[in-house]
């Protein structure tokens, strides 16, 4: 067992300590006494509200409130998606899109049908279409008499994840599929048929780049025997992954969950990505009672996630060479990007934070020493108050020795 394996054990250790109410006995009670004061504000349930706090270099804990409490996470639930991910797939991971052809090629026509089949990129976008039209127009294909199919089959067919409230769908996130091309945007609007929005989009960029299609936009599978034209991917995973964690990306979390599930089980659902992700977190000793993955945004009713479990991740993340750069560049940067651009400016902190209308949180580090996580739920919650708490928390702890 390698040293950060060591440290992200201790982590766990003392989270699971103070959840049960050991006392840290090596902080400082003025410490801990600014972190209590810091989470008291109006209008918040104390008795809804968990938080933990941890020095990443002794591996101690400073702070636990309720640490163990199963509460509605928002959106840090895409920090366990972001560490599955990394630990299984590595930074470098990209995400294919193909272009495929059914039928046989006679001079400059190709009779058949053109196929574009996604494997859940979340980037694709409409450059990348006319990128691939004109690699196809390159080779001398000039005519197309047949259909241009968009294939979605590596994941499911269901648009949404278990447990979204109906209004979620499209205001909150964008029907999933995994052949999606800008953020499923077809000539401006949000298609709730994205493959064959993706299809009629690569069927205008073959068009432009001089490529005569006769058939319309469709959504079917490619055959076995289909002749690949080329292809196109995502950036590295590490680059992805700030769609999830600095900008909150919904759309971009629920596709990797899925992806997650189709690579690692040959199923691309919601369920296989979750039960990804929970086996990930198991295998890394991250403290799981009471925790609910169902979907990979945090928009379930049903996700439950816990203080104590939020900073083991946090803690397991910081302390793996290989997964810590990417994982902590993923965050938004205090003051400056992301959905902390106008919050805790001039603090050294980098975080994720997660709103709805009955959870708000922020987890991250602090000084480049701390990991911390608070997680507050109301029906509803009191936004604002909220993160008056959280922001105080996060500064006292940037602010500690």
């Amino acid at each position: 067992m390698g040293p950060q394996h060591r440290l992200t054990a201790a982590a766990v250790l003392a989270a699971t300590l103070l959840a049960a109410g050991a006392s840290p006995a090596a902080t400082p009670r003025s410490l801990a006494a600014r972190l209590a004061g810091a989470l008291t504000v109006p209008h918040v349930s104390a008795a809804r509200t968990g938080a933990f706090a941890l020095d990443l270099r002794t591996g101690k804990a400073l702070f636990a409130r309720r640490a163990s409490l199963a509460l509605a996470p928002a959106s840090v639930e895409k920090l366990a998606v972001s560490y599955t991910a990394l630990a299984l797939l590595g930074p470098r991971h990209r995400i294919e899109t193909r272009v495929l052809a059914d039928g046989e090629r006679q001079g400059s026509t190709w009779r058949g049908r053109i196929v574009l089949k996604g494997y859940g990129d979340p980037t694709l976008s409409g450059s990348d279409l006319r990128w691939l039209a004109r690699r196809i127009r390159a080779q001398g294909i000039t005519r197309v008499v047949g259909p241009v199919a968009g294939d979605e089959s590596f994941f499911d067919g269901r648009r949404t994840a278990p447990g979204w409230r109906a209004s979620y769908y499209v205001s909150e996130c964008a029907p999933l599929s995994a052949l999606m091309v800008a953020g499923g945007r077809y000539r401006g609007r949000i298609s709730r048929r994205p493959a064959v929005a993706a299809a009629a989009s690569f069927r205008d960029a073959l068009r432009s780049a001089g490529v005569v299609v006769t058939g319309p936009a469709t959504v079917g599978r490619a055959r076995a025997d289909s002749v690949t034209l080329g292809g196109t991917s995502s950036p590295p995973l590490a680059a992805v992954l700030p769609l999830l964690n600095r900008d909150s990306d919904n759309l971009a979390a629920e596709l990797l969950l899925k992806h997650l599930g189709a690579v690692q089980l040959g199923h691309g659902t919601t369920a296989a990505g979750a039960e990804v992700v929970r086996e990930t977190l198991e295998a890394a000793g991250v403290p799981l009672a009471g925790v609910r993955i169902v979907d990979g945004s945090g928009l379930s009713l049903l996700d439950r996630a816990t203080a104590d479990e939020l900073v083991a991740i946090l803690a397991a993340a910081w302390a793996d060479p290989y997964l810590h750069a990417s994982f902590v560049r993923s965050l938004a940067i205090a003051g400056r990007t992301g959905t902390l651009k106008r919050r805790l400016r001039g603090r050294p902190v980098v975080a994720k934070t997660g709103t709805t209308s009955r959870a708000s949180a922020l987890a991250g580090f602090a000084a480049g020493r701390y990991a911390f996580a608070v997680v507050q739920n109301g029906n509803p919650v009191s936004w604002w108050w909220a993160r008056v708490a959280q922001d105080r928390f996060a500064s006292v702890l940037a602010a500690a020795p």
